[in-house]
């Protein structure tokens, strides 16, 4: 069944897209104050590998001890947290702007976000050090900071047993613009951590080892396959509630599973990189744009998508102005916002 606007049927862009991801992985791991070439990086990944190991032949020059821990300790777990926060900003992003039909809604429209900087700038502004099963302070309470404003915003929007989308959206607003002062509260009377408080809010990827990733991991797995299931009934809900009610689907459970998966995709992200704008608004609205409306495609697509983006963005981070780095979420706010805007004289018709 051809799915995308360009007559490419579902498995050949999810292909084109994996392959694109990967080509991005292995470049961007061979880039920064120490370059690597992509040979040297696809062997030293190769070794990594259950029994390719073993198979693999040393190269007619050696590859430099330094060259391996550089690429297996620094760049391989950032990359693979781009990855992470990439597709799960993205699949959040199209999540929530199907669920409110609404292509500008984004991951951070329901004040998870801002629950997830409250519990990081806390933690920064406390000087917290502890570690839990290997999560640092601050991902810890950004992760549970996030959860308490879901659980806040849902509770306060809830009309019975009915969660009316317009209700949450209100309660969202609300609750993200109480938190958000919050933030700037404590930041203020935090002047010992506000260089770290900025820089942690601004958004970033520098110094994330493998415990960063190995946070996000399960709840970003569990989540995408969560919404994955919900994607047919995200079509229908395209169409109303009412519509979606007749068709035989349980729209509020539906919704509570979605608003759900989509908050624990976003909480993950910005408790491990803070706050990155602009992904989970703009790679969705440009899928949806190349091949359509079909959360079959889009949500994979967006989730593919989104990871090439921060990937790159992250690597520019890297690589602009060595031997500084350039906060990722400045950098998305620049590239996204007049791409978006671009996008919007471009194709200024309806999506939905």
């Amino acid at each position: 069944m051809a799915s995308g606007k360009k007559g490419l049927n579902r498995p050949a862009i999810i292909l084109v897209l994996l392959i694109l991801l990967l080509i991005s992985v292995i470049l961007a791991m061979g880039m920064g104050a120490v370059p690597i070439p992509a040979v040297e990086t696809i062997h030293i990944l190769g070794e990594m590998l259950p029994f390719v190991g073993r198979l693999l032949t040393p190269g007619p020059v050696p590859i430099a001890p330094s060259h391996h821990t550089i690429v297996t300790q620094l760049r391989l777990p950032r990359v693979l947290l781009a990855v992470l926060v990439g597709s799960s900003l993205a699949v959040s992003g199209a999540t929530f702007q199907g669920l409110f039909k609404n292509p500008m809604a984004d991951p951070y429209i329901i004040g998870v976000s801002a629950g997830a900087a409250l519990g990081g700038t806390m933690a920064l502004a406390l000087s917290l050090r502890f570690y839990f099963f290997g999560i640092g302070a601050v991902p810890f309470f950004a992760f549970f900071g996030a959860v308490f404003a879901m659980i806040l915003v849902y509770n306060l929007a809830r009309v019975g047993e009915r969660v009316p989308v317009m209700s949450l959206l209100l309660a969202g607003i609300a609750v993200g613009s109480v938190l958000q002062a919050l933030v700037s509260l404590v930041t203020y009377f935090s002047e010992s951590e506000l260089q770290k408080i900025v820089f942690w809010l601004m958004g970033s990827l520098s110094g994330r080892g493998w415990d960063y990733f190995y946070l996000a991991l399960p709840y970003a797995i569990v989540s995408m396959f969560i919404v994955w299931i919900f994607a047919r009934d995200l079509n229908v809900f395209l169409l109303g509630e009412e519509p979606a009610q007749l068709l035989g689907i349980e729209v509020e459970k539906t919704k509570k599973y979605l608003l759900w998966a989509a908050s624990m995709l976003t909480a993950v992200a910005v408790a491990t990189s803070g706050l990155i704008g602009f992904v989970g608004l703009v790679v969705p609205h440009v899928v949806r744009l190349l091949f359509g409306p079909d959360h079959r495609v889009l949500l994979p697509a967006a989730a593919l998508s989104g990871a090439i983006f921060l990937v790159w963005v992250d690597t520019l981070a890297r690589i602009l102005l060595p031997p500084l780095e350039i906060p990722v979420g400045l950098l998305t706010a620049l590239v996204g916002g007049p791409f978006f805007l671009y996008l919007l004289r471009k194709r200024n018709h309806t999506l939905y």
